[in-house]
């Protein structure tokens, strides 16, 4: 058996025939359970989780430290008529297991297998497909209230939220319009395990850190009650006035009055691991047919001694690795490393850099440069609208912020990077990592959004880097300038190998010169390599291709109008929407210079992407260098009929 508690004869692969967990194949099943194996249910849960995500990576520490809650919420309510709305969906792999899907779970984050996130495509218990933070609890706001008018009292929305997932601004905005509507059969459930990724930061942190480390009121009265009835005469009236005045004893003991100053029941502190005391809880809150928080302190990691005890995340989310020794494989020198000792390094070279990130200081690289300069680091939580504001007022008060958000979560940040920083032309960079196609995570994670909405923002410019020596060169550049913002983007994974350009044209890296005319190749950042192979395969069809790395995408330089003029079609490639991103603009570039040269853009179709590994999902949607080269050598062939006849060279 993997896993370290729990009944020693479960066997260490679980779902095949004669397993709980095999016979378990929806919530009724569940039910019908003995509540005296559910600790055996438990430890099969758990042996699963950890011999497929060695396997095929995934979130194995927070869906560790979920198992007794999620089997005590699938006993308690009745899915999917009772709604069950996980903040965030990484901590769903158990709720999926337990809704008849752990027969596929070896699949999970592969192409065709089970989402690392809930999906409405696999089952009807899953309700929202989210893995940005902070926002079940209003999507549960909208779900309650939509019963009610609909005269549908008998149904209860759950959210099961984090308490990193509190530390984003939206969770307080619906729990201000939540406690608003006394009525409604609303629970919310905070997983309280003291982290997101990493240890949770901040006020509500701290504060729900007095909680975990205060002894329950209900334990005093007990206390209080067991001894007080062995004195004659005034034992129970003394009692009866100490209970009198609970909500005193609450406020001092364990002050939660946070949440009941809202006008939400509180129900709390509950182990997270006792399956009983958390069914017992949310029986409880289920009766209250009003809002009610109900506060579970688990362990992230639990029951998995080489996740318990990894100080960084806990194994939040490991890449394959051996379950027996915990030991993740290698990974390759990848961009985000490439980012990390960069920034360590400019900021020895320059005291006003300060580096902010939201919840993510490993996954962005971050941690080098926490430990050398641990008073210019800031961790916001996840609260990248604030991350983006708060470095407004950085860039106010004389220093060069970087804040390191992944790509997709920029999306939650625009208003501020738009009107708090652009609009006062604020130096402040950011970072983009894991932009473009990322694949395992799937649709909500692809970074395929940024270059087309920060298109829009007056006097931002937006770097896409090629390769490890372009990613410090730009980053450098990036932080000179001192009259707006910038924004370097990069993909997630490995480095690629070195490009050298062969030219300069204006601004632009020149990475291949074409003999004739024909196509002038626009290259954005990690695209160069797939390019410059696409040109050769053009060259082989007689067709002389030249292709630029603008290096920056906005504004884009001057030279290259002038340069596509002299050529018969410009071909854009990006790892970004094709709507509204590098193609859009350089063909707006083109139309404002009166330069009529066609433009054809090869990037990300402006659709969700089903999960899959990054090459798959290129390849599929033809970002690749034959895909590329078939498609201008068609739209060239039309437009020189001549060609279609020619021989290849």
């Amino acid at each position: 058996m993997l896993t370290d508690r729990g009944d020693d004869s479960v066997s260490e692969r679980t779902g095949r025939p004669g397993s709980l967990l095999e016979s378990v194949k929806g919530p009724r099943d569940l039910k019908a359970l003995e509540a005296d194996r559910l600790p055996r249910l438990a430890a099969e849960i758990r042996d699963l989780l950890i011999s497929s995500t060695a396997r095929t990576g995934g979130h194995l520490g927070p869906n560790l430290g979920v198992v007794e809650l999620t089997i005590a919420l699938h006993r308690v309510f009745d899915s999917p008529r009772d709604r069950i709305l996980w903040d965030t969906g990484h901590q769903a792999y158990v709720h999926k297991m337990l809704t008849g899907r752990a027969g596929r779970f070896d699949t999970l984050r592969q192409e065709g297998g089970l989402s690392g996130y809930p999906s409405q495509a696999e089952s009807e218990h899953d309700v929202i497909e989210n893995s940005h933070a902070s926002t079940a609890l209003s999507y549960a706001d909208g779900l309650a209230k939509a019963y009610k008018l609909r005269r549908e009292g008998d149904r209860t929305v759950v959210a099961v939220i984090g308490d990193g997932a509190l530390t984003g601004g939206m969770a307080w905005e619906a729990l201000n319009n939540i406690a608003a509507h006394r009525d409604l059969p609303l629970i919310i459930v905070v997983n309280d395990n003291g982290r997101s990724y990493s240890p949770t930061i901040g006020g509500l942190a701290s504060h729900l850190a007095s909680l975990r480390a205060t002894q329950r009121y209900e334990d005093v009265l007990e206390f209080v009650k067991d001894n007080l009835a062995k004195v004659p005469v005034v034992g129970a009236p003394v009692y009866d006035a100490l209970h009198g005045v609970k909500k005193g004893i609450k406020d001092v003991l364990a002050p939660q009055v946070m949440f009941e100053d809202l006008g939400l029941k509180y129900i709390g502190l509950v182990d997270g691991h006792d399956e009983q005391a958390v069914e017992a809880a949310l029986r409880k809150a289920r009766g209250f047919r009003r809002p009610v928080i109900v506060h579970v302190l688990t362990k992230k990691g639990y029951g998995y001694s080489f996740a318990e005890n990894h100080d960084e995340d806990c194994f939040h989310s490991p890449s394959a690795f051996d379950p027996l020794t915990g030991e993740e494989k290698p990974k390759p020198h990848g961009w985000t490393n490439v980012f990390g000792q960069e920034i360590v390094r400019l900021g020895a070279e320059r005291k006003d850099i300060v580096a902010i990130t939201a919840a993510m200081l490993g996954p962005t690289g971050l941690i080098p440069f926490s430990e050398a300069y641990p008073d210019r680091l800031y961790d916001v939580g996840i609260a990248e609208q604030h991350a983006l504001t708060s470095a407004a007022g950085l860039a106010l008060g004389g220093l060069h912020p970087v804040v390191a958000v992944y790509a997709t979560f920029l999306n939650r940040a625009f208003d501020q990077l738009l009107m708090d920083v652009a609009l006062h032309r604020l130096p402040v960079t950011v970072v983009l990592d894991r932009a473009g196609v990322t694949g395992d995570d799937g649709a909500s994670h692809n970074g395929m959004w940024d270059l087309s909405i920060l298109q829009v923002v007056p006097g931002l410019a937006v770097a896409v880097p090629r390769d490890e020596p372009r990613l410090r060169e730009l980053l450098s550049e990036a932080v000179e300038v001192d009259d707006g913002p910038t924004v370097i983007r990069y993909p997630k994974g490995p480095v690629g190998a070195e490009i050298e350009a062969v030219g300069r044209l204006g601004g632009m890296d020149v990475l291949r010169e074409g003999d004739t005319p024909d196509v002038l190749l626009v290259s954005a950042g990690p695209m160069a390599e797939l390019c410059v192979e696409a040109a050769a395969l053009l060259d082989a069809q007689g067709i002389s291709a030249t292709v630029v790395d603008p290096r920056w995408v906005k504004p884009l330089d001057e030279a290259l109008a002038p340069a596509a003029a002299r050529h018969k079609l410009v071909a854009v490639v990006e790892d970004n929407g094709k709507v509204g991103g590098v193609g859009d603009a350089v063909a707006r570039t083109l139309r404002d210079a009166d330069v009529d040269v066609p433009v054809r853009t090869y990037g990300v179709p402006q659709r969700f992407l089903d999960h899959a590994k990054r090459a798959k999902i290129l390849s599929e949607i033809g970002l690749t260098a034959q895909g590329i080269a078939r498609e201008i050598t068609e739209a060239v062939a039309k437009r020189s009929p001549a060609l279609e006849n020619q021989p290849s060279r």
